[in-house]
């Protein structure tokens, strides 16, 4: 990639035309997205280095608008973005709205629409299992979802609009156990759960488990040749260190996850698992126990996530998704803070394959545009 405009003095023409004109023409390139990053994640260095993107709604809207683009896969195709996440379209009930406002989203949590200066976001208004004692009560609750409340042939229908001009790297999102189970019950709640009640709280986990592996089945019935790669996620850390001891982990979280993943393991898909935080301590046990392919998100201001050391140590077994710094460089850091960290982290994590460039979680609504359009406009070169 030569020829790299300022991004603080280009004009949204000019930077609709250099993206177009670099990245506008996939069917035209010497690999395909998809190729890119099957090679990639089969740790084997491809022409360069893959990117994704992933943003809140707001963020979406602000680069279209900059951009003069209406449609989300316009905006994927000439930013160069080498995979699509496509969801199957929802048909079952429309939510219940509480009197206060809050509502039951499709997974069954109560969640309320907080917004802050720059996006809106859903967050929990309040845990609909927290009174329960027994597993009965959790197994015969009555807003539990099943799998007929997607129209599973859309998805063939989206992957076919994505895949227009060439083909791109397919994901499919399956769903958190943990963070899922926990957003019912309360989180303190829910910890201490695995002391004092560990078989209820062990049961809403594996209610969940058992709707996405349902879930999963019923779309590789229909879609089986479209889905390179499925994610799951939990977040089991903070910034300093791990949420739950190891032994704890590998008791209560780690055994539904192998239940899901062994399902996963049957189909010849890619296995992504989301963990935010300090988790470097269990990055092994995600490699051996879980059997994951990438780890995402790679948040690189949190203790011990030291790209080399992680690359070095653990690149010969795993991929990488993520490592753009989201507290700080993004959305604090200058147009040049932003290209030397993407290059750094593209010569740190993708040397020789096994690496996805993209922000460490969603691209917030307060990054400014130019920081986005810094990102996805630099070099990819290893």
């Amino acid at each position: 990639m030569t020829d790299i405009p300022d991004w603080n003095k280009i004009s949204p023409e000019e930077a609709k035309g250099w993206f177009a004109n670099r990245f506008g023409t996939p069917e035209k390139e010497e690999m395909t997205p998809r190729q890119r990053v099957v090679k990639s994640l089969d740790l084997k260095a491809p022409d360069r280095v893959p990117f994704d993107f992933w943003g809140v709604p707001e963020t979406w809207d602000s680069l279209k608008k900059f951009l003069k683009i209406d449609d989300n896969n316009e905006l994927l195709e000439i930013m160069g973005i080498d995979l699509r996440v496509v969801k199957p379209d929802y048909t079952g009930p429309d939510p219940e709205v509480l009197d206060d406002g809050s509502f039951y989203n499709v997974w069954g949590s109560v969640r309320k629409i907080v917004k802050n200066g720059s996006s809106s976001y859903e967050e929990y208004a309040a845990y609909p299992l927290a009174e329960f004692q027994t597993t009965s009560e959790v197994e015969q609750w009555n807003k539990w979802p099943d799998s007929s409340m997607w129209d599973w042939d859309s998805f063939i229908t989206k992957v076919g609009k994505a895949n227009k001009k060439a083909p791109y790297h397919i994901r499919y999102d399956i769903g958190g156990i943990f963070e899922s189970a926990w957003g019912l019950y309360g989180l303190d709640k829910f910890l201490m759960g695995f002391y004092v009640n560990p078989k209820l709280v062990c049961s809403i986990m594996e209610c969940y488990t058992d709707i996405f592996i349902s879930n999963f089945r019923s779309l590789m019935s229909k879609a089986e040749h479209l889905v390179d790669m499925v994610y799951t996620y939990d977040d089991v850390a903070t910034q300093d260190g791990l949420m739950i001891s190891p032994d704890m982990w590998r008791q209560y979280i780690l055994p539904f996850h192998q239940k899901l993943n062994k399902v996963i393991r049957e189909y010849d898909v890619k296995l992504m698992y989301h963990s935010c935080g300090a988790v470097r301590p269990l990055i092994p046990a995600f490699i051996e126990e879980l059997d994951i392919d990438v780890l995402n998100p790679l948040q690189p201001r949190a203790k011990g996530m030291d790209m080399a050391f992680i690359k070095e140590t653990y690149g010969d077994k795993l991929s990488f998704h993520g490592g753009v710094d989201l507290q700080k460089t993004l959305p604090f850091g200058s147009v040049e803070d932003v290209r030397n960290e993407v290059s750094n982290l593209c010569h740190t994590l993708g040397k020789g394959g096994g690496y996805i460039c993209t922000s460490a979680h969603y691209i917030q609504g307060d990054v400014p545009v130019r920081n986005i359009l810094a990102l996805y406009g630099q070099e990819r070169s290893f």
